[in-house]
């Protein structure tokens, strides 16, 4: 535990974004963990797709990103039940000023890696040079914003912030990965590598399968085990990781006991697909978790890279045909709503309220980027009969498109200058995502428009996403209660043009770009939360990507060997506080 008296005044064992942190000093454990958790057993996760690289730090490979938090630590670790607040791992205190315009690290003495050389402000100094320059882009756009860096100490290092105007980057470095100077090899950092990487984590990789399975087994002297931030947390003796090319067979592996829990993010599946003697026995049990964060939202991301969707009037045209009411239906049971927020069923969400004082003095200089309805707040999603043949939405459709250069050719909808059909392709990985875009793609058919519908692997899939070749894809950005710098990442004019980013939609507007900025210098909640509805106004009006389907639950199935405390945190499910069941253990142990 942290000891309070050896902090001063001017350092702190914790740092929230706003306010102050909701727990005292003197915590003995975070609310969302059991103290008491047994240890030992494994836990088996069942991942889609596959790996190449154990380095999720760089670009290139497919990487098992687990290994950050598991293996690699951060200097500070968040507190899960907080909209965005960090308390001491590798740093056992925190030192900045009002305006944040630096932040001092002081490392904790008894921090190790693995080997067990000590970790020290040289390794930290080398990790964010390292990462400035070879990382991957969010890396090096937020730690290229430190004006100076320096050791002032073996134990502590101290970041010069001036001229950042980012209040969030003190908070950002502290989540930056520490690795150990002596065991990179920097000129090849790069690379895709299946080498296990040495870290100052609770596990260390222990076996490697290539494309089938990771192994991570836990470091009996891992140095932070007791502290508060830990206690009962990294209960499993072993972590596998075994991968799956498809998503039927990796659920047919969850049936027969092959790892231990899934997400189920197919409703179809959830509704009637837990009907195997397992699952009724009660061996398989299924958690239904509300979290405390922005809902995940599924959107069609237009690429407006691509000329068919340059115009953003074909974008609003093709909004209108998509048939929320028969896909929610006949496909999802009525289960899930929709939202236009990219932030939908929290406080930062814009869709349906008006624009308050701060924001429409934010958004002034840029009153040409935004929908009045959308700043007055009465935009409305548009609603179908249901019926998958709704002639009003048709015909608005039809008219933007006509308003476009688009006309109906007896049953194609043509370009009016070069007499070319519009047409384009919808990228999938899932049978949920398939189904959706067959659908989409029937509707779009009435209004004349070509659509091809690709089905690929999950590899091929996440190789053309972050490559931006496709025309649409399905996707989602998973959001917090304190959106920061990763929205320049999402949706910043320069990360349109940055292979591996998440700007998918291609979005270059200084109105998005500019209310990104008034977030990061936000100093009160108040004036945050009007900088985020301020950059969701700009997203909904620019028209980037069709609204499918709102997830505003977690549905975790989970054999009942495994374990999760009573409480359930903020975020949601946290697999590192689960535990196996003691007489789980010894039958696992007897089954060898």
């Amino acid at each position: 535990m942290l000891d309070v008296a050896r902090v001063s005044a001017a350092e702190s064992y914790a740092i929230a974004m706003q306010g102050a942190p909701a727990l005292a000093a003197d915590f003995n454990h975070m609310p969302y963990a059991d103290p008491d958790a047994p240890k030992g057993g494994r836990l088996t996760w069942g991942m889609l797709g596959t790996f190449d690289s154990l380095n999720p730090l760089i670009v290139r490979g497919i990487a098992l990103q687990q290994i950050r938090g598991y293996v690699v630590e951060s200097l500070m670790a968040r507190g899960e039940d907080e909209p965005f607040t960090l308390y001491g791992l590798l740093a056992r205190s925190i030192e900045t000023d009002d305006a944040r315009s630096y932040v001092t690290f002081h490392l904790d003495p008894r921090a190790r890696f693995s080997d067990g050389t000590p970790v020290l402000a040289a390794d930290v100094l080398f990790s964010w040079a390292l990462l400035r320059d070879h990382g991957r882009p969010n890396h090096r756009q937020y730690y290229s914003k430190v004006a100076k860096a320096e050791a002032i100490g073996p134990l502590t290092v101290r970041f010069d912030l001036e001229g950042a105007n980012d209040r969030e980057l003190p908070l950002i470095l502290g989540l930056m990965p520490v690795l150990p100077r002596h065991a990179v090899d920097v000129a090849h950092f790069e690379d895709t590598t299946l080498a296990a990487p040495l870290g100052s984590g609770p596990y260390r990789v222990s076996a490697v399968k290539p494309g089938a399975s990771v192994t991570l087994t836990r470091n009996p002297d891992y140095w932070g085990r007791d502290l508060p931030v830990n206690r009962g947390l990294w209960n499993f003796d072993e972590i596998r990781f075994d991968f799956y090319r498809e998503a039927n067979g990796a659920f047919e592996a969850f049936r027969r006991g092959l790892y231990d829990f899934r997400v189920e993010t197919e409703p179809l599946r959830w509704h009637d697909g837990y009907d195997f003697p397992a699952a009724t026995s009660g061996a398989v049990v299924r958690d239904t978790l509300k979290t405390g964060l922005p809902e995940p939202s599924e959107f069609l991301v237009f690429n407006t890279r691509r000329p068919v969707f340059a115009d953003p009037r074909v974008r609003q045209a093709l909004l209108l045909l998509f048939d929320f009411e028969w896909i929610n239906r006949n496909y999802f049971f009525g289960l899930y709503a929709r939202s236009a927020s990219y932030f939908a069923g929290s406080e930062l969400s814009a869709y349906r309220t008006p624009a308050d004082a701060r924001e429409q003095e934010l958004l002034r200089p840029f009153a040409s980027h935004i929908a009045p309805d959308i700043l007055d707040g009465s935009y409305r999603l548009p609603v179908t009969d249901g019926s998958g043949r709704d002639r009003v939405s048709l015909r608005s459709a039809l008219l933007l498109l006509s308003q476009a250069g688009y006309d109906l050719d007896d049953t194609m909808l043509r370009q009016r200058s070069t007499r070319a059909q519009l047409s384009f392709e919808i990228l999938v990985t899932t049978r949920d995502q398939e189904r959706i875009a067959l659908a989409y793609a029937n509707d779009l058919k009435r209004a004349g428009i070509a659509v091809t519908v690709r089905a690929v692997d999950p590899v091929q899939f996440d190789q053309r996403r972050l490559a931006f070749d496709f025309d649409m894809i399905p996707n989602r950005w998973d959001q917090s209660l304190s959106p920061g710098n990763e929205q320049s990442f999402y949706f910043g004019s320069a990360a349109a043009s940055t292979e591996g980013t998440r700007n998918y939609m291609g979005a270059r507007d200084p109105a998005i770009d500019s209310m990104i900025a008034a977030l990061l210098a936000a100093r009160d909640r108040a004036g945050f939360v009007s900088a985020v509805r301020a950059l969701d106004r700009a997203l909904m009006s620019g028209v980037y990507a069709i609204p499918v389907f709102n997830a505003g639950e977690q549905w975790i199935a989970r054999w009942n060997r495994i374990e999760r405390p009573a409480i359930t945190s903020l975020a949601g499910y946290l697999p590192e506080s689960w535990w196996q069941r003691p007489e789980a253990q010894t039958k696992r142990l007897q089954s060898k």
